[in-house]
């Protein structure tokens, strides 16, 4: 049903002992249809003794303003899509009678309440703002994202905003096994990075926690037809 492929080296010396895998879910990629996230819920549930999936939610609106809209719209648009997704998790774990599913979904508001990731977030922040290669592979990272969706080079206040968003994702790239409480996790998305692969190749000052890894997970058929 899916191929998995670990990121990195590390990240394929990690992957056979570890037992928990945190899902990114992005609210506005058609990748993520109800359908696909209940195949890809069960493939998840079915390798891994503990699992969660991710949202970056309320952030999404700085990818938002980012692209054009305004602050009270893409705040409002980011709310009904996430909310959305957050919906078609939670409905695809109950088909698989996941106890209380809310409780694997991590949004924005769940992980500020938590320190790991506040202490991870503040480490990039600092990092962003002191380390000039790493905030420009950050700035590199927002452009490959707004590129994608609009085709053109973002201007320089469009970076800003973005570059908000993709901070916020950072701590858990960089330690989900740390926010969760797991010794070793793997993050889980669909696509390649160019920045996450650098990252995991432990190229920049900030750096993975010990035991994270990441992990491409992709439908065969998908990538077969080159979609």
């Amino acid at each position: 049903m899916f191929d998995a492929t670990p990121l990195s080296s590390g990240c394929a010396r990690l992957y056979p002992d570890v037992r928990h895998a945190c899902v990114g879910v992005s609210p506005f990629n058609g990748y993520f249809t109800a359908e696909r996230l209940a195949r890809l819920a069960a493939w998840t549930a079915d390798r891994f003794a503990e699992f969660c999936f991710f949202v970056p939610d309320e952030v999404t609106a700085y990818t938002l303003e980012a692209l054009g809209y305004p602050p009270a719209r893409a705040k409002q648009k980011a709310h009904r899509q996430s909310c959305h997704v957050h919906n078609k998790i939670a409905a695809a774990l109950r088909a698989l009678d996941v106890p209380d599913p809310e409780s694997r979904i991590l949004g924005m508001a769940r992980l500020r309440e938590l320190p790991s990731y506040r202490e991870l977030l503040a480490s990039a922040e600092t990092h962003f703002e002191t380390d000039s290669a790493f905030r420009s592979a950050c700035y590199s990272a927002s452009t490959w994202v707004l590129q994608g969706r609009t085709g053109n080079v973002p201007d320089e206040q469009a970076l800003r905003l973005a570059v908000r968003y993709f901070l916020a994702e950072l701590p858990l790239f960089a330690g989900s096994g740390l926010i969760t409480g797991n010794p070793r996790s793997m993050f889980v998305y669909h696509q390649r990075v160019p920045f996450l692969e650098k990252f995991f190749d432990r190229e920049f000052a900030f750096r993975p926690e010990p035991g994270q890894g990441f992990l491409v997970v992709a439908e065969a058929a998908l990538e077969a037809t080159g979609r």
